[in-house]
């Protein structure tokens, strides 16, 4: 709580406060009221607290929604100015120690919203002179709620919140494609085996391997980017069931502007509020592509953690970052833990969107009431992704090397290589030559001169790794 609030100095230990149900005992120096601490006995879940990206969106919302209201003429402008300045202290996570309510409460968020009303008015209040707990100067319904229902402030919020916590996400994103397709162009004119089914398969490149890593990569970023238009479009305005009831028909448009500006995002109210309000696809479409980049970035992941296994019992052509001791009982063990703790977050994302799914299906008539999972899960698995992912830049992908002495080795000893084989001496002949050199643990070489279907000028020739990897393709794209 900020230090310089003018809380209450009783030293009794509650207040009483009241509402439509009566008095209730309430922690005298809290800056909540009556309806949060409702909620705060009676949602006693989990440890799980409504997200603070979700109280400070709030916010933000009710400080446009004062500027709105003052502008329209229907607030005066001490306490528009009163309620933009305590909303402005309350989105800056001034005073997050106010917002205790479990995530698990009302579907439709409206504790939290009443939470975010009782604070920004008692703060309010007292910066026009008023006394926490005694008759307030401003109502947290009558005035911070002005033209405003939590149906449609709850999930205006949730855009917002979710919009501002993609940036890092974006940032991360950008940061790690970046980093591979450094390694791509650093690996380019390193050859090595492909493998298909886990088989040996006809050679690549390092580099061709990873820039098809930063390609995927880019697909997911312009997945999310396209589903991003749509969550920027709010269901402010729509009230109690979206005909916006006891609201001026200017209000939600001017609100989106407000938050337009104010957060540099082009906010829009919603082409239908109703649909806005009963349904979340926008946000099960941005999830979906979340979903999108956590299957891409297991991929990318496992294939790095395959490619590092060993040091010397596996395929180990690259070596990744050292970063810490990996066993408690085998000394020297150094594990992929970057890789581990990546995938398990890409896990942690895809059960997200099965929960997100499901949530966003119980839109029944005018109101989906799964709203506080919905946003913590999306908010979760941005946060997640955004984390792991720079943790996996900066500490394992910044520092792979290649060890080009063992990838040399894999790919002369591979069988496929015969593939070069096949436009001279035709299939059949050329399987022939890999089965013998399998069975007889020689080399493709001596096999084919084995056989006698291929003279050695003509082996050294056609059997060219270098130039079996075609068009270098590496590029991740814009």
């Amino acid at each position: 709580m900020n230090s310089s609030a003018n809380l209450s100095t009783s030293a009794a230990a509650t207040r009483s406060e009241s509402d439509s149900f009566g008095a209730i005992d309430v922690p005298a120096r809290a800056l909540w009221a009556a309806q949060t601490e409702r909620s705060r006995r009676f949602f006693a879940i989990g440890t799980q607290l409504m997200p603070q990206a979700i109280v400070h969106a709030l916010a933000n919302v009710k400080r446009a929604a004062a500027d709105v209201n003052l502008g329209l003429g229907l607030l005066d402008a001490a306490k528009a100015q009163a309620i933009t300045t305590a909303a402005a202290q309350v989105a800056g996570g001034e005073f997050d120690d106010q917002f205790p309510l479990c995530v698990w409460q009302t579907g439709s968020g409206t504790q939290s919203n009443k939470n975010v009303n009782e604070v920004i008015a008692n703060l309010a209040s007292m910066a026009l002179g008023g006394v926490l707990g005694g008759q307030r100067l401003v109502h947290p319904n009558d005035d911070v709620n002005l033209g405003q229902s939590s149906n449609d402030v709850f999930p205006t919020a949730m855009h917002v919140a979710v919009v501002l916590a993609t940036r890092p996400m974006l940032r991360a994103l950008g940061d790690l494609r970046q980093a591979l397709q450094f390694k791509a162009d650093e690996f380019a004119p390193i050859l090595k085996i492909g493998r298909t089914h886990l088989q040996d398969a006809t050679p690549i490149t390092f580099g061709q391997e990873f820039g098809g890593y930063a390609a995927q990569l880019a697909l997911a970023e312009a997945a999310i980017r396209q589903q991003l238009v749509m969550v920027r479009a709010l269901s402010i305005g729509g009230t109690a069931v979206g005909t916006g009831l006891n609201t001026h028909p200017k209000f939600g448009a001017e609100v989106a502007r407000v938050l337009a500006e104010r957060l540099g995002e082009p906010f829009v109210v919603a082409d239908n509020l109703f649909a806005a309000m009963a349904g979340h696809e926008a946000l099960v479409g941005l999830h979906g592509a979340l979903r999108l980049l956590a299957v891409a970035l297991t991929k990318i992941a496992n294939d790095i953690r395959l490619m590092g296994s060993g040091p010397r019992a596996g395929i180990g052509e690259l070596r990744l970052p050292a970063n810490e001791p990996g066993s408690s009982i085998m000394p020297g063990k150094v594990n992929p833990t970057q890789v581990e703790a990546l995938t398990m977050v890409c896990a942690q994302v895809m059960g997200h969107d099965v929960a997100i799914g499901f949530a966003a299906s119980q839109g029944h008539f005018e109101l989906n009431v799964y709203k506080p999972l919905i946003a913590l899960d999306v908010l979760d698995s941005l946060r997640l992704l955004g984390d792991a992912m720079t943790s996996f830049t900066n500490h394992c992908v910044a520092g792979l090397e290649v060890d080009t002495q063992r990838t040399t080795e894999l790919l002369n000893r591979s069988l496929m290589l015969v593939t070069a084989l096949a436009p001279h001496i035709g299939y059949d002949r050329a399987t022939a030559i890999a089965k013998r050199a399998h069975a007889e643990g020689l080399s493709l070489r001596e096999a084919a001169l084995a056989e006698g279907d291929v003279s050695a000028d003509n082996f050294d020739r056609w059997v060219q790794p270098a130039a079996m990897v075609g068009h270098d393709h590496s590029s991740s794209g814009p």
